[in-house]
């Protein structure tokens, strides 16, 4: 019988978020920022690192890779097709080949666009998604276009409902106060604000989120809601200009 997977959300810098992902005797740290964080995460939890799992290059998701690798002897994971801006790098994945923890098929999906190779990693139905998608948010468009973002996110909503969305930074309140200058009048994003005021008060986490949560309340997931385009003016535009704008704008809010 297959072990139970395990995740430890490990905050890290101002905002980051890394994560422990445990199964059996394998431990994988996803996006560590910084070495000191995950330390003390798997010394309180008695775990011994493994792996390390890139969805990105940026040095917010990579800092802690070398140390970590030093100390552990940990094999870094991460986009095959970015192998040259991924420190310590030791296993190029990509879609065709997938990857396997502790015996588990892990899906590796492409999502270029915040980067060229940006990647998410879906493990038992739990999506690191990196700085692709964020509750209620999605990343900048620092290596493509709104077409190619729009693509990648379409990928991503092609998961099952009830995946479970680890994303890489704690941007929740202030997507949802964004999402909410959009869409006013949708029920569910009101609800859910509510239900991030009282867990930010408290200084917990906001994640993980469901891929359902995500198409009901996520304004970048919703271009071709009613509400969405008539705030933005964009009634007969197509999803990717609309997309592009909602884009725009959160870049200036």
């Amino acid at each position: 019988m297959q072990a139970i997977i395990d995740i430890e959300i490990v905050p890290c810098l101002s905002d980051n978020y890394a994560y422990l992902v445990r199964s059996g005797e394998n431990c994988a740290v996803v996006d560590p920022s910084e070495a000191a964080p995950v330390k003390a995460a798997l010394a309180r939890r008695g775990w011994e690192l493994t792996h390390i799992l890139n969805t990105h290059h940026h040095l917010d998701h990579t800092g802690g890779n070398l140390a970590l690798k030093q100390e552990t002897g940990a094999i870094v994971v991460g986009p095959g097709k970015d192998a040259a801006r991924i420190p310590g790098l030791d296993v190029g994945v990509d879609e065709r080949t997938g990857w396997q923890f502790d015996g588990r098929k892990v899906e590796v999906l492409e999502v270029p666009a915040h980067t060229r190779g940006a990647i998410t990693f879906v493990i038992d139905g739990n999506a690191f998604t990196g700085d692709t998608i964020f509750l209620m948010g999605c990343g900048r468009l620092f290596e493509g276009d709104p077409q190619m973002m729009w693509t990648s996110l379409s990928k991503l909503m092609l998961l099952a409902d009830q995946t479970r969305i680890y994303c890489g930074h704690e941007y929740t309140e202030s997507n949802g106060r964004f999402a909410l200058s959009l869409e006013p009048g949708n029920r569910a994003l009101q609800e859910r604000m509510a239900q991030v005021g009282t867990v930010r008060a408290q200084a917990e986490p906001t994640v993980p989120s469901t891929m359902e949560l995500e198409k009901r309340t996520n304004p970048f997931l919703r271009p071709d809601a009613a509400e969405i385009r008539k705030t933005l003016g964009m009634e007969k535009n197509t999803t990717v200009e609309v997309f592009g704008e909602i884009r725009a704008r959160k870049d200036k809010f």
